[in-house]
């Protein structure tokens, strides 16, 4: 696994051992940063400069690929101690520790936050972890009207149902197992 594009271009980053972490495959974060960038709806406004949440972020791959592309920080959650520990070095790794800020606990009680201009949620699949985390999020304030999320999640999900209430569907994609959702607040 290894950055894609930007300024870390090919710095590769790890990741724990075992199917605990699922990180995006590099071919499907490829695909997905191309149409952050391209798509209609998007454009460079959506990446440069950007404030990122990283939920669920595992080795970082989601917010460290944004920072290499130009957003200006970015916050990660994670709990798994295994997947810390990489993030951490992969952060390190990067020298973004100074763009980056990483919160050891659970996205679930993420606290009072600043809301973030684009949003990554990646959580395990089948619990129904997109919703609960995009309506936390929202009551503590990480999200705010014009946010972008990004959401993987498994296929069976009834995400659809969660943007329709609540946003703007921007790109609808299956791929196998999973599903990619883009939607703004």
């Amino acid at each position: 696994m290894r950055i894609i594009a930007g300024a870390w271009r090919g710095k590769t980053l790890t990741a724990p051992p075992g199917s605990t972490t699922r990180p995006t495959a590099d071919r499907v974060r490829q695909s997905l940063f191309d149409m952050l960038r391209h798509a209609p709806w998007s454009g460079h406004d959506l990446l440069d400069g950007a404030h990122v949440l990283d939920a669920f972020a595992g080795t970082g791959a989601l917010g460290l690929e944004a920072l290499s592309r130009g957003a200006a920080a970015a916050i990660f959650f994670e709990r798994d101690r295994a997947a810390l520990a990489c993030l951490r070095a992969n952060v390190a790794a990067c020298g973004a520790a100074s763009r980056a800020r990483i919160i050891a606990g659970d996205v679930l009680r993420p606290g009072p936050g600043q809301a973030q201009s684009l949003i990554f949620l990646d959580p395990p699949y089948g619990e129904g972890l997109v919703q609960r985390s995009v309506n936390i999020l929202r009551a503590e304030g990480w999200l705010r009207a014009g946010s972008v999320v990004v959401a993987e999640s498994s296929a069976t999900d009834s995400v659809l149902d969660l943007v329709v209430e609540t946003g703007i569907l921007l790109h609808h994609r299956l791929q196998g197992a999973a599903q990619l959702l883009v939607w703004r607040e």
